[in-house]
This record gives structure tokens, sequence and C-alpha cells, in this order.
């Protein structure tokens, strides 16, 4: 089972810097779509950003030219570069992996979630 581990959240004031970590615990790390996902606890999660096996990026609108994904195979961990936050972009973030190298397969990702962690942007 896959384990996924998020860091590097916290509270930030509105136009501030934010990066989030997940490591993963997974051979196969580097042949999977890795995706950043947000939402509330108990709530569909929306995909906020993707990544290919490949390096090929995708951002939902909300997050295009403010956010930037990237993946270190060696490490095994995705990051998020998140600047210009908002108070729109509060909540809890998770990270997770697709079935697949190709980002299509972010829609449905694995089952296996990690614990997520919360970014809260004050006004």
């Amino acid at each position: 089972q896959v384990q996924l581990v998020e860091s590097g959240g916290g509270l930030v004031q509105v136009g501030g810097s934010l990066r989030l970590s997940c490591e993963a615990s997974v051979s196969t790390f580097s042949i999977n779509a890795m995706g950043w996902y947000r939402g509330a606890p108990g709530n569909q999660r929306e995909l906020v950003a993707g990544i290919s096996s490949l390096g090929t990026t995708n951002y939902a609108h909300s997050a295009e030219g403010r956010f930037t994904i990237t993946r270190d195979n060696v490490k095994k961990t995705v990051y998020l570069q998140m600047n210009n936050l908002k108070p729109e972009d509060t909540a809890v973030y998770y990270c997770n992996r697709g079935k697949g190298p190709s980002m299509v397969t972010l829609a449905t990702p694995d089952s296996s979630w990690g614990q997520g962690i919360q970014v809260t942007v004050s006004s």
C-alpha cells in the first residue's frame, strides 16, 4: 500500500507563498502521474495541479499562473509551490497518484490518500 506524507502547509497572509511537499513510499513512483488536490475533509476533492511521469504539467484554472508542480523521482517527492495566495485557496491539500503515467489517470486517483495538510490564507 502506498503511503503519502504531505508537509509544508500552514497559515499565510494574502499574497504570500507556501511550498508543499509530498513524499511517497512506493518503488514505482517515477512511472505514475502525481497530483495535488484540495478540499474539505469528507467532501469531494478538486484536482489543483498534475504532473505526468514525463514532467508534463497541467493546472486548474484557479491555480494557473500562481502554482507550480514539480517532482523529484530520486526523492520520490512531488512539490507544489503556491504563490500569490488568496483566501479561496484555503483548504486541506492532498497529493495522490494516478493509476498510470498520464495525467488523465489523475481523474480517478489511487484509493489511498495521505492525511492531507491544512493551508489557511488570511486576509
